[in-house]
């Protein structure tokens, strides 16, 4: 008798709590009529709480503001700043309102800043005021004329930004009510922008159904109530603060503490022990910040039972750690994509150690993930790699005014293509095991080597241009260029190519180390073999034990 046939790279989410169907706005009052005495925001920076029923009033009046302002449904609301209380009143007041808001970068320049309000047709942009080295309004003036669709500025704590608030405590709860009764679950409510290898961003389109049902279920396995407090030091415009953070806590009426404007260890482990936080989000940078903080010792993080690790490959060791020394039992590594609201496979709090530090988990309910030949699109036998393709509510609507661009990345049966290489093993659980793109990730950023060609082109010496990732011991991986001379050019340092880049490219997109050669290797088909540079690379810098290093 033949042998039974390989199991299918194919596995499916089942779950006895069912996908909700609300709105962000309605989820969010459902929680504030349930607990609404509770704590919902802290912003330790800012030395500021609300709880629930405050924070209503909060997003109801600036919701009602923006309705004065002439902002309603569809409108693109533009949101450019660091981690505060106000961002998060936005993204509930814009989803009231059926308003997208539009996340941008805070650590974005001039010109990148200026891409995304054209191609979002942002109509009003809340922006902070400075922070670290950059001047938001400066940069925000700076495109204004080149954007023809931005009608107001507002200034997070200015004249403005006031006058907004103070509209909208005058006006009309019904009015908004009604508003609220007009909008769909599946409604576009949220842009988030991601970069192509075409070097231009995409605008990641997402609905209420796509991210409140992501954030939910991510909270569902995080297993929260509202007696957890959950300390939130990732970005906010990355779905990993905005929606397995924020969603995540407002529908389970958990609390979200901010403990700083931008990631500080210190601030993050003081957050912690003082308002006795269950759980801590972070890359494994954050972690390893964290843990090797001078007085890590000092902070009482008895509290901590969980957490999610995620945004880049997780060190063996790190996560024994955050286990023993952080006391996070339960803490969950999440994987997933801005195009998928993000999560689609996540530990669950009862996987073994080994498990944790070696998959990225299962699928998530009422999700399918499979793994497929790059070549054929046939789903491979378990334990064979491939890539990871996702199904079901948390796939975005698409890529903002990009059909083509849609149509390369979801098929025609809703697959959502990651690009990402993954075994699944035969209980399900799914290990990324590289990439099919040359995406970099460094520190949990995700680049994109050909928007940074794109620019070092425009260089008057630099003839062509080759970014690569490389192992990195601190942030998982870094940004090295290959460049060839024009003829007659001196050769470029590394100095030199991050002068150039400064100021004009986000800091995290500068490349820190450069390599001038003749020639590229090439494949016979006329390729670069950017795998091939990598290994030399890493001879070259000396990273090899980097490169060795253990990852989940």
């Amino acid at each position: 008798m033949p042998d039974a046939p390989a199991r299918p790279s194919y596995a499916s989410g089942t779950s006895q709590v069912p996908l909700l169907g609300d709105t962000i706005g309605g989820n969010f009052d459902r929680t504030v009529a349930a607990f609404g005495d509770r704590d919902a925001l802290v912003d330790r920076a800012a030395g500021k709480r609300w709880t629930y029923r405050e924070l209503a009033g909060e997003v109801d009046a600036l919701a009602l503001g923006l309705v004065a302002q002439g902002i309603g449904k569809g409108d693109r609301v533009g949101i450019w700043s660091p981690n505060r209380a106000e961002w998060t009143f936005l993204q509930y007041a814009t989803a009231k309102i059926g308003a997208i808001l539009v996340n941008i970068n805070p650590a974005y320049r001039a010109h990148e800043l200026e891409y995304v309000l054209n191609q979002a047709g942002i109509r009003l942009l809340v922006a902070s005021d400075r922070f670290k080295t950059s001047d938001y309004p400066a940069m925000a003036e700076e495109v204004r004329e080149k954007c023809a669709a931005l009608e107001q500025v507002v200034i997070l704590g200015g004249e403005d930004w006031h006058a907004l608030l103070e509209a909208g405590r005058g006006g009309d709860p019904a009015r908004l009510a009604h508003l609220q009764a007009g909008l769909s679950a599946d409604d576009p409510i949220n842009i988030q922008y991601t970069s192509g290898t075409t070097g231009f961003p995409k605008g990641a389109t997402l609905s209420h159904h796509n991210i409140l049902n992501n954030g939910y279920f991510v909270g569902e396995l995080c297993g929260y109530t509202e007696q957890d407090k959950v300390c939130i030091p990732v970005p906010f415009y990355h779905c990993f603060g905005m929606v397995m953070g924020n969603l995540a806590c407002t529908s389970h009426g958990a609390c979200m503490v901010i403990p700083a404007p931008a990631f500080d260890p210190g601030a993050t482990l003081e957050a912690v022990a003082a308002e006795r936080c269950t759980s801590l989000y972070g890359v494994p940078t954050m972690f390893i910040a964290e843990l090797s903080h001078p007085d890590f010792g000092e902070f009482d993080l008895s509290s901590l039972r969980t957490g999610i690790m995620a945004g880049s490959p997780c060190p063996v060791e790190v996560m024994k750690q955050v286990i023993d020394r952080m006391g996070m039992a339960e803490v969950s590594i999440c994987y997933g994509m801005t195009e998928t609201s993000p999560v689609s496979t996540q530990t669950r709090s009862d996987d073994s150690i080994e498990r944790r530090v070696s998959t990225v988990g299962r699928v998530g309910p009422h999700l399918e993930v499979k793994v497929v030949d790059p070549e054929t699109g046939l789903t491979v036998p378990r334990g064979e790699p491939g890539e990871l393709c996702t199904r079901g509510y948390s796939v975005m609507l698409g890529y903002w005014e990009q059909p083509d661009k849609t149509a390369e990345a979801i098929d025609a049966a809703r697959w959502m293509h990651t690009g990402d290489l993954a075994v699944m093993d035969d209980d399900g659980y799914v290990n990324i095991t590289g990439r099919i793109k040359d995406m970099v990730i460094r520190g949990g950023e995700n680049l994109y080597p050909r928007e940074i060609e794109e620019f070092l082109y425009t260089h008057p010496d630099i003839l062509d241009a080759q970014v690569i990732g490389v192992p990195d011991e601190k942030y998982g991986e870094e940004l090295m260029a290959w460049v060839r001379m024009r003829e007659g050019a001196s050769p470029l340092t590394a100095e030199k190519v991050r002068e150039f880049c400064s100021g004009k490219l986000a800091h995290y997109k500068i490349p820190r180390y450069v390599h001038v050669v003749e020639e590229f290797p090439m494949t016979v088909t006329g390729k670069v073999r950017k795998i091939e540079m990598r290994e030399k690379s890493i001879s070259l810098l000396g990273l090899e034990k980097a490169a060795a290093a253990k990852h989940a």
